[in-house]
């Protein structure tokens, strides 16, 4: 069956038959680092070192984020069945800080079903979900469960952080290396609360 004569359902389905759940993504970027490597198309030693960095900063966030009392009850109070389907790579920056708050968010809902899927093994997804007219990621696409259709979209970054860069862009042209790793600071400054925000807005 050719992807370009799928329509979005059938692509949704092929990709959902290819997911797989946060905790079996983390235990293959943990082998990839054994094996200094990387999710994707493209194999090169940053990409691979990028993984080294963001399997650390995963393994922190999982430890250390945390979801106030009020967010949990507001989390827990919605009931509709749906699927957070993330499309990701391992060398992503983005994805190391916000995919672990999705995981804490997602485990406080049992109507909530985390996937994950990567962007190059699934072009065609990829293709329907860009941003600006790039792939940018983390992707997250909301399904209903049962029919998988699309109910909203987060990402790749949440709200505050994604005018942050539109800011910079607009005054500047393009993200330096000085913002990005401004950026990276403001992700731990954070503590992912910003993303918890937005996952919330997502499922009123």
């Amino acid at each position: 069956m050719e992807t370009d004569t799928l329509n979005l359902t059938d692509i949704i389905s092929e990709s959902l038959k290819k997911s797989m759940t946060y905790t079996e993504y983390r235990t293959l970027v943990t082998a990839l680092v054994e094996e200094n490597s990387n999710t994707g198309i493209e194999k090169t030693e940053a990409l691979a070192e990028y993984t080294q960095l963001n399997d650390r900063r995963m393994r922190r966030w999982d430890k250390t984020a945390k979801v106030s009392e009020d967010d949990k009850i507001k989390i827990q109070n919605s009931d509709k069945k749906v699927t957070w389907l993330v499309i990701s790579e391992s060398w992503c920056g983005d994805a190391a800080h916000i995919m672990p708050i999705i995981n804490k968010v997602a485990e406080l809902n049992d109507a909530i079903d985390y996937k994950v899927v990567l962007r190059d093994e699934n072009e065609a997804l990829m293709d329907q979900f860009l941003t600006n007219g790039g792939k940018s990621i983390p992707k997250l696409v909301m399904l209903d469960s049962e029919t998988h259709q699309v109910l909203k979209t987060f990402g790749p970054r949440p709200m505050v952080a994604t005018n942050l860069v539109l800011d910079y862009k607009a005054k500047h042209g393009k993200l330096t290396p000085e913002f990005k790793e401004d950026l990276q600071r403001w992700y731990n400054k954070d503590k992912g609360q910003s993303t918890v925000e937005d996952l919330i807005d997502l499922i009123r």
